[in-house]
């Protein structure tokens, strides 16, 4: 499968955001996040996670995409389809590419919309952006929703990015039973499952989380612990796998040496309540029209938090599948179906599904788990 995407993907989003852009007034957007700047040049790079250097994309209202960006980034940066690209030598502690940044905004224009919405951060030292709207002299404002927008609703090409990242987790899945046995270490468990997912072609894995025990477990974002497994516990498994920079991410849950009758209907439950919610999940519904339809199976209230959430280059983006959250579903956006309930005061199970938004029924991502829970 190809990696990455061809120039008209990008330059096709480019000209989305100029077109909102240009409705609202604004001269310029200033993008500072990995996703972001990912999104419009396909600049994919493990070193986002050294937070010495500040990074820039300014898209213009007409115009091709500018990079003012570090000097190590310039060679990766030039193999995308972005060919102005500014550098200066980082980390700089008096001028970390505000004077850089600031000349090249000026020279474009504004306003600047700087994404500021649910979810959106800067990256960049406030101080520093303080002293580039002084420098520049324009005015900075939000992006009224661009990005976020854009980035809601995946293109083809995406979809069946996400797609592969879930078949890798399926297969990796379906080789539990050789990494899980009773006495050993939930902390083992979590090590070797990465290795399966690796195995069967992950670029990385940077989420992993999980639980264990006879009446299921207490959250579902501790790390492992050394407990070992034991015969008639179940097993829960979560993953956020990805494939050229795009994430699947869902969960199985598996009885250790055999099933309780308590284990078997709380799977078989949480397994229609994610079939009622992939039933509800059609354009034209709200994320909270989906929480209800699950929460009318697993008896969840307002208090339970959300059943899902939006995926894509993140592991969770954009809307929440909660009774407050009515953002409206698009074909092309990419969900999570995350229903859960309590099995004993304080002790629940969860199961995730990863779906796509279609004009008629959604779209199935990763291959849906059947109604009995598996035994290993």
């Amino acid at each position: 499968m190809r990696r990455g995407f061809a120039p008209e993907e990008y330059q096709a989003r480019l000209r989305a955001a100029q077109s909102g852009m240009a409705e609202v007034g604004l001269g310029a957007l200033l993008l500072t996040t990995e996703p972001e700047i990912r999104y419009f040049t396909g600049f994919l790079t493990r070193f986002w996670e050294s937070p010495s250097r500040p990074w820039f994309l300014i898209l213009p209202v007409m115009g091709d995409p500018v990079a003012v960006i570090p000097a190590i980034g310039a060679p990766l940066m030039g193999r995308t389809w972005v060919r102005d690209i500014r550098t200066w030598a980082a980390p700089d502690p008096e001028d970390d590419g505000v004077s850089l940044l600031a000349d090249t905004l000026r020279e474009i224009g504004g306003p600047v919309g700087v994404p500021s919405g649910p979810e959106s951060h800067l990256r960049m030292p406030l101080a520093e952006f303080e002293r580039v709207k002084r420098a520049s002299a324009l005015v900075f404002r939000d992006d009224a929703g661009i990005v976020a927008g854009l980035r809601a609703v995946k293109s083809e090409a995406e979809i069946v990015k996400i797609a592969h990242s879930c078949a890798i987790a399926g297969r990796a899945f379906d080789r539990v039973g050789e990494i899980a046995q009773p006495g050993v270490p939930l902390s083992t468990v979590f090590r070797n499952f990465q290795r399966l997912l690796l195995e069967e072609g992950a670029d990385w894995v940077p989420y992993i989380a999980g639980g264990a025990g006879p009446m299921g477990y207490a959250d579902v974002i501790s790390p492992a612990g050394e407990v070992p497994l034991s015969t008639g516990d179940v097993l829960m498994l979560d993953t956020g796998a990805v494939w050229d920079g795009y994430f699947c991410d869902y969960d199985r849950n598996f009885a250790i040496g055999h099933a309780t009758a308590e284990q078997s209907a709380a799977h078989a439950r949480l397994i229609e309540a994610a079939e009622a919610g992939e039933e509800a999940a059609r354009a034209g519904a709200t994320a909270s029209d989906v929480w209800r339809a699950m929460a009318r199976i697993t008896g969840s209230d307002e208090t339970s938090g959300r059943l899902g959430h939006g995926l894509g280059m993140q592991l969770t983006e954009g809307l929440s599948l909660t009774h407050k959250d009515h953002s409206v579903l698009k074909p092309g956006m990419v969900i999570t179906l995350e229903p859960g309930l309590e099995l004993a005061p304080g002790m629940i199970m969860v199961h995730e599904e990863n779906i796509v938004i279609r004009e008629g029924r959604a779209q199935r991502l990763s291959r849906f788990a059947a109604s009995t829970l598996p035994v290993i």
